[in-house]
C-alpha cells in the first residue's frame, strides 16, 4: 500500500473552535475528530465533502461555514442535528426568539394541566421502594389513556414513566408542539436540537433508549429520581443559548438528505469527498435512537415490548454478519462510479476484520486509486454503565484517494 500522495494543494479544512454538543451518542467521532479531519484534508480536493452516515452529525459541526457539506443518514433524527449546525443565523432576526418560545411552552403546559388535573404525579417527596414503583406503573398506564382532547400528547401517551416522567413528557410534547409553529424557518432545527438535548440529559436510562431502568432496589430508585426531578425546559433553555452564541451567519450551501448510503452515493456530485463512519457492531442504532426518531417524525407509532420501539425500525446490513461485505463492496462501487474519494473509519472490533476489509478496499480501488491505513487507539463509547462506559479499540482510518 502506498501512502496518499497529494498532487495539488486545496484549502485546509480547519475544525471549528466551539462546537455544541446536542445528544449522548454511542460511538460518537466527536472526541477524535482531530484525527478524522486530518484524513479528510489529505483526500479533500476542494469538491463536496458527503457525510455518508451522519448519526450526530458531529462533522457538520466541526466543517460547519467552510466547505459544502452534504450530510446524510437514513435516521431523521440525524437530519435535525446536521440543520442545526449547518444553517447560517441571523439573531438579531428572530427578537427574543427563546422567550417567545418559553412563553408558547408554558401556555401550552398549562393548557394541559387544566384540561387534565387528574394526571399530577409528584416526585418531589421521599419515597419507599413499592411505593415509587406504584407511581412509576401509573404513568406507564397511560399508554391505555385517552388523550384525544390534547393535540400534542405522543410522549405523555408513550413515554409517561419510562425513560422520562409524565410531567417531562409533557414539557417535550408542549415545545414539540411549538416547533412545529417554526417549522418553515431556521429557527425549527435549533428548537428540535435543544429539545434532544434536554431529553437526552433528563433520561433515566443510560443516555440511549434501547431500555429503561428498573427501580430494583433503593440504590436503583434514588438514581432514577435524580432524573426524574430533572427540568426539560432548563436544559432545553441552556442549549438554546448556546446555540445562539457560536451558530452565526455564513454563506456557504449545504445540504441534508435522509437516504440509504446507496441512495446517498447515486445522487451526490463527482469529485466529492465521502466521509464513511458505517455502523461497527450487531445492535442496531435505530435501537437505541428510537424516541429520537420519533420526536422529529411525530407520527403516533405503534410501539412495543418494554422499550417502547417503534415496529418499523431500519435494519442496517453493517450490523449483520452476512451482509456486511456486500454492503462494503457496494459502498466501493458507488464511490468509485461518482470518481470520488474516501475516508473510511472503521474498528478492530468490527463485523468484519480490519484485514479483510483492507484486502477488499485494494481490490475494489485496484486502478487510479492510492490507500493508506492509519490506526489510531480509541475509546469507543458504549453508552452503558459503571464497568462497561467505553471499550478500547483501535479506530482505523482507510483514506481512499484518486491518483
Amino acid at each position: 500500500m502506498t501512502k496518499v500522495n497529494i498532487s495539488k494543494s486545496f484549502k485546509k479544512l480547519n475544525i471549528n473552535e466551539h462546537i455544541p454538543h446536542i445528544i449522548k451518542y454511542m460511538g460518537s467521532k466527536k472526541s477524535i475528530i482531530n484525527y478524522v479531519v486530518e484524513g479528510i484534508n489529505d483526500c479533500y480536493t476542494g469538491g463536496k465533502v458527503v457525510d455518508l452516515f451522519a448519526g450526530s452529525s458531529v462533522l457538520s459541526g466541526a466543517l460547519r461555514g467552510q466547505t459544502s457539506i452534504l450530510s446524510n443518514d437514513i435516521q431523521q433524527y440525524s437530519a435535525i442535528l446536521a440543520e442545526t449546525y449547518l444553517n447560517s443565523y441571523n439573531w438579531d432576526k428572530y427578537d427574543n426568539i427563546l422567550e417567545k418560545i418559553v412563553t408558547q411552552s408554558k401556555s401550552i403546559v398549562a393548557e394541559v394541566k387544566m384540561k387534565l388535573p387528574e394526571l399530577t404525579f409528584d416526585y418531589n417527596k421521599e419515597f419507599k421502594l413499592k411505593e415509587f414503583n406504584e407511581l412509576e406503573k401509573k404513568q406507564q398506564d397511560l399508554i391505555n389513556y385517552n388523550f384525544s382532547n390534547i393535540k400534542y400528547h405522543l410522549f405523555m401517551k408513550n413515554y409517561s414513566g419510562t425513560y422520562w416522567s409524565f410531567n417531562q413528557c409533557l414539557w417535550i410534547d408542549s415545545i414539540r408542539g411549538v416547533a412545529e409553529e417554526y417549522k418553515n424557518t431556521n429557527i425549527y432545527y435549533p428548537i428540535m436540537s435543544s429539545l434532544m438535548f434536554a431529553m437526552s440529559y433528563n433520561s433515566q436510562s443510560t443516555g440511549h433508549y434501547a431500555q429503561y431502568r428498573d427501580a430494583t432496589n433503593e440504590r436503583n430508585m434514588n438514581d432514577i429520581l435524580i432524573y426524574r426531578r430533572k427540568d426539560i425546559l432548563s436544559y432545553f433553555i441552556r442549549k438554546f443559548t448556546e446555540f445562539m452564541t457560536y451558530l452565526k451567519n455564513h454563506d456557504i450551501t449545504s445540504q441534508t438528505v435522509s437516504l440509504d448510503y446507496n441512495d446517498c452515493l447515486s445522487v451526490m456530485p463527482k469529485n466529492s469527498t465521502v466521509y464513511a463512519d458505517p455502523p461497527y457492531a450487531f445492535v442496531h442504532y435505530s435501537r437505541f435512537y428510537h424516541a429520537l426518531e420519533t420526536l422529529v417524525r411525530y407520527d403516533y407509532p405503534k410501539v412495543m415490548y418494554k422499550g417502547r420501539y417503534r415496529t418499523d425500525r431500519h435494519q442496517s446490513p453493517f450490523c449483520i454478519k452476512s451482509k456486511v461485505r456486500d454492503a462494503f463492496v457496494s459502498m466501493f462501487d458507488g464511490v468509485s462510479r461518482k470518481e470520488s474519494n474516501l475516508v473510511l473509519s472503521y474498528s478492530n472490533t468490527g463485523m468484519i476484520a480490519l484485514e479483510e476489509l483492507i484486502e477488499l478496499a485494494n481490490t475494489k480501488f485496484s486502478k487510479g486509486y492510492n490507500i493508506e491505513v492509519r490506526v489510531q487507539d480509541y475509546q469507543h463509547s458504549t453508552m452503558g454503565r459503571k464497568e462497561d462506559k467505553s471499550r478500547n479499540v483501535q479506530e482505523a482510518l482507510i483514506l481512499i484517494k484518486m491518483e
